[in-house]
């Protein structure tokens, strides 16, 4: 569509929907509708980069890191705390905006989601400020480990928690001293401008940040294989991760790839049932689109029909509806297409032979009744493959050692979840368990100074904490001889 772009106006806040490049607001010659899925309506043109805004954006992130990267520290944490204040003054815009662009709920969005956001920043401000390794001795040597900003970063983030996501990348990337490309994902673009306008309201430098909007195969590609390109961090799906992987390899181009997850949920005959049940029905959470969601329960044979029996009557009472009222526990699902992806899943595993305990089938606009599906294979498709919806599948399992192969039973490793009574058995299961993260008797409890990735094709690399600036610097070692200097006086 050939439109000039204009701003979008959510429920009476005003997002500009140009490009933010080098600290100037520029339009494409194309656009893209943004639709809500609260209602299919139309939220706003958007301004559709191509190679040529891409290569702008690069540019301008380019000749603006010397002079960030010689920023010094505190003068950069001062500027992310200057950001965290500002997403706080505008939180509420924020959570409105989110809430009608990607259908996840206001209430999380002012709670959590948005608090989150301000968090990330500061974060990664203070840790900035203590980040350093003793030195130590070799041979009477002085070895000193330093950080040294890496250049120009792109950062391509996903439609489910925009600007949470986001920013998770952006707050330890610019701590660090390198500049920004993000590319926010298509379905979701709107925080991701409103963020442009925080930061340079908060003094971030012209060019440190840029923002670039349009589809993956029109601008990401254009900004994935360019060579002044130093750092490249993706979270999506595989296939196209490996797209970006192989736009990378030309440059040898580090990346960080947060991927799809198949997470299973363990549940043993000695858990807490009431607890496991919460666990369970939490995985419906932001409309099942989570990429951590632990959608494969495994439970114990012998609890196995109690547990179905109160997760049926938990679940059963989740209100579906409308995301900004507060009453509502479950939205829309983002796009059409996304819920014809999910409705695909679950009607080729009822013809293969699952059987429906909920759910099961749409629930009128871009809603998906939240499911379990039960009597599947391992090696079934709804056990294999990711689906990014409100769908969950139950099997049992006999013994620890059955319980151990069926979660490590796909080609995921992002996340695990064990429900146990029994502390050893927590420890020996969780230490072979194949997944970026485990949670035992709790969901979802996650501290920026944690590593944080996946295992298999759920990722590459970690980051959080120290480990974000291991990826967002080059990590260097200066060694000193103990009697190496001269007089040259």
């Amino acid at each position: 569509m050939t439109r000039e772009p204009q701003a979008a106006v959510i429920a009476g806040v005003t997002v500009d929907t140009r490009h933010w490049i080098d600290g100037e607001r520029v339009a494409s010659t194309e656009t893209f509708t943004d639709i809500s899925p609260i209602d299919g309506g139309a939220l706003g043109e958007i301004a559709r980069g191509t190679a040529m805004e891409a290569a702008a954006a690069v540019a301008a992130a380019k000749a603006a890191f010397p002079g960030w990267a010689a920023t010094p520290r505190a003068e950069r944490a001062r500027i992310l705390h200057a950001i965290a204040d500002g997403v706080e003054k505008r939180l509420e815009d924020l959570a409105i905006v989110e809430t009608y662009d990607n259908g996840a709920l206001l209430r999380s969005h002012r709670r959590g989601v948005m608090p989150r956001v301000a968090h990330n920043f500061r974060f990664f401000a203070d840790w900035l400020l203590q980040l350093e390794h003793e030195d130590f001795e070799t041979r009477g040597h002085t070895n000193h480990v330093s950080w040294d900003p890496a250049g120009p970063c792109v950062l391509i983030t996903p439609w489910n928690a925009p600007l949470m996501l986001a920013t998770w990348k952006v707050a330890p990337a610019l701590a660090a001293g390198n500049t920004v490309v993000l590319k926010p994902a298509e379905w979701s673009p709107l925080t991701a401008s409103l963020l442009a306008d925080i930061a340079a309201e908060a003094g971030l430098p012209a060019g440190v940040l840029n923002v670039v909007q349009g589809y993956g195969s029109e601008v990401g590609d254009a900004l994935t294989s360019h060579p002044d390109v130093r750092r490249i961090s993706f979270t999506g799906s595989v296939p196209t991760a490996k797209r970006i992987a192989a736009s990378a390899a030309a440059g040898l181009t580090p990346l960080s790839l947060e991927l799809g997850g198949k997470s299973p949920l363990l549940v043993f005959a000695d858990a807490d049932l009431d607890l496991a049940v919460d666990l369970a029905v939490e995985q419906y959470d932001n409309a099942g689109q989570v990429c951590l969601a632990a959608t494969r329960l495994l439970v114990e044979e012998p609890v196995v029909e109690e547990f179905t029996r109160r997760f049926v009557e938990k679940a059963s009472a989740l209100k579906q509806g409308d995301p900004r009222d507060e009453a509502t526990d479950i939205g829309p699902n983002i796009h059409p297409r996304q819920l014809e992806k999910i409705d695909g899943f679950v009607q080729r595993a009822l013809a293969a032979g699952a059987r429906v305990v909920i759910g099961g089938h749409r629930n009128g606009g871009q809603f998906y009744a939240p499911t379990l599906l039960t009597d599947i294979d391992q090696d079934s498709e709804i056990v294999q493959e990711e689906v990014f919806g409100p769908v969950l599948t139950l099997q049992t399992f006999a013994d620890e050692d059955e319980a151990v192969r069926l979660a490590n039973g796909t080609r995921f490793g992002l996340a695990a979840t064990v429900a146990t009574g029994d502390p050893e058995r927590a420890e020996r299961v969780s230490g072979q368990l194949v997944a970026g993260t485990v949670w035992i008797n709790c969901f979802f409890v996650r501290d920026l100074q944690a590593p944080f990735g996946g295992s298999r094709e759920s990722g590459v690399g970690r980051e959080g904490g120290t480990w974000s600036f291991d990826f967002y610097c080059d990590v260097k070692n200066t060694v000193t001889a103990p009697k190496g200097w001269q007089d040259h006086g």
